[in-house]
């Protein structure tokens, strides 16, 4: 006999109070602290606990009894839904004042470093259309929302070309417009969409794994350039036909696409960095342009994915780093070199390291395009790479600019940095909490001299951080 399911509370005319991790609000009820997405402090709500753990809930608001002057409306038809955007529903300027807070909090909590005033948040120009790469998957499992399996919608289609549902992997909710990119990426989605509809083309199947059309990517950049790149299994030479007529009608319905890619992909999952990747038409890359200097973006390269933010980002990096001319400088975490060749005018010589063997050949590419001479770069593991012996051979850092991953630099990183002893070290991060960390480390040979936090991806919670470190005397 199976046990009840035990029936999880009620709580009516809740006031939401603060903003936690993830995106999520925070509500207080008794000594019960209660985490709720899509609400924002001073929201009033009922809220429906679907989790409770001894100290801790989780809920969904269920009915607003009072909205929060905080509170915005939320401009995507899909919001709340597919997973993307959660703070739409707070203003911009909120938004800002709660990731200054963020980095504040995660600097003096877990940081517990001395710190001087945090510059104030730089925002982005545009809270709208600002990403420059956006991926879109297909699925024979469209996702219906609560509404339509209350009302018992029946699509002729099942299939659908958006979004993954968050914690299912194998559901994708269908996107009639997104307001992440440029719309030609709209354009260019439904367009595929509605050929592959009318002409029977197969969907992927997450489960099964069969069906033909599998993902879609779409890069956009400030130089007008369009990238399309189609990932689709192929196990017949009927369907290579049907993909070189698919390519062939994208091509026609839209000719300001100048690289038209696809990559036969039959694994079981859906990166590429192992697979060719084919020029149907155009070239295989595109440029981006920052202060005269071209940076070329290939399907698998990376680049920061908000441009006009970006361009901030490395202003702040350069400016904190106060190049005269003649610094050695190491650039940490280089990825495509971006940063490197961006501060390559005012050093004297900047050497980049980075884990990727192909983000390393980028980066080569885009010194050799902008006819700089002064960089070098190295592919391998940071710890096992950035070692005492290595800087013995190049050179004790002038100055070092580290933009690590999520999880930030590994502790043999840090400790050959103490060694190094650079006199100035600008620390990029995408994760507050980590880089707290790391500052505590650095801390018994360097002071934070300055912090400025910037928003990259508006209407989320992330935030990126610049902080220039200064060799104690």
């Amino acid at each position: 006999m199976s046990r009840k399911k035990k029936e999880l509370p009620l709580l009516e005319k809740i006031t939401i109070t603060d903003i936690a991790a993830e995106g999520k609000a925070v509500a207080r009820v008794n000594d019960l602290v209660v985490f709720v997405p899509y609400v924002v402090p001073g929201d009033v709500v009922d809220l429906q606990i679907k989790r409770k753990k001894k100290h801790y809930a989780e809920a969904v608001a269920i009915k607003i009894h009072k909205c929060s002057p905080q509170r915005a409306i939320p401009f995507c038809k899909h919001y709340g839904v597919c997973g993307g955007c959660k703070w739409q529903c707070l203003t911009y300027e909120e938004q800002l004042r709660y990731k200054q807070q963020q980095i504040i909090d995660n600097l003096t909590r877990i940081g517990k470093i001395e710190l001087p005033e945090i510059f104030p948040i730089l925002g982005s120009c545009k809270t709208q259309f600002y990403r420059n790469k956006l991926e879109f998957t297909f699925s024979n499992e469209r996702w219906l929302t609560e509404e339509e399996v209350k009302e018992n919608v029946v699509y002729e289609q099942m299939n659908a070309v958006g979004f993954h549902i968050p914690n299912a992997f194998d559901k994708v909710l269908a996107i009639d417009k997104c307001w992440l990119q440029e719309d030609i990426s709209n354009q260019i989605r439904n367009s595929i969409r509605d050929y592959a509809y009318e002409h029977n083309y197969s969907f992927f199947n997450l489960r099964t794994q069969d069906g033909m059309l599998r993902n879609m990517m779409i890069r956009t950049s400030t130089t007008g350039e369009l990238m399309v790149l189609l990932q689709c299994k192929i196990t017949e030479e009927k369907e290579m036909r049907l993909l070189e007529e698919l390519l062939q009608f994208v091509g026609d319905q839209f000719p300001q696409i100048t690289s038209l890619l696809y990559v036969i992909n039959n694994k079981c999952n859906d990166t590429i960095n192992d697979l060719e990747v084919h020029t149907f038409k155009g070239n295989d890359y595109i440029f981006e342009e920052m202060e005269g200097l071209r940076f070329k973006i290939g399907a698998k390269s990376f680049y920061q994915t908000n441009s006009e933010q970006a361009y901030k980002l490395y202003q702040v990096a350069r400016q904190f780093a106060e190049l005269t001319g003649n610094e050695l400088v190491y650039d940490l975490y280089t990825g495509t070199g971006t940063i490197a060749n961006f501060v390559s005018r005012q050093a004297k010589k900047v050497i980049g390291i980075e884990y990727v063997p192909e983000a390393i050949e980028d980066a080569k590419v885009n010194t050799s395009i902008n006819h700089i001479e002064n960089t070098l770069f190295y592919a391998g593991d940071m710890k096992d790479l950035l070692t005492q012996d290595f800087i013995n051979v190049h050179g004790y850092p002038d100055v070092i600019i580290t933009d690590p991953p999520r999880a930030g630099m590994h502790r043999d990183v840090i400790e050959t940095i103490l060694f190094a002893e650079p006199k100035r070290i600008v620390y990029v991060s995408c994760n507050p909490a980590t880089q707290a960390r790391d500052l505590q480390l650095l801390d018994e040979k360097y002071k934070v001299k300055a912090v400025q936090p910037i928003d990259m991806f508006p209407h989320t919670h992330h935030v990126e951080n610049v902080v220039l470190l200064e060799k104690r005397s």
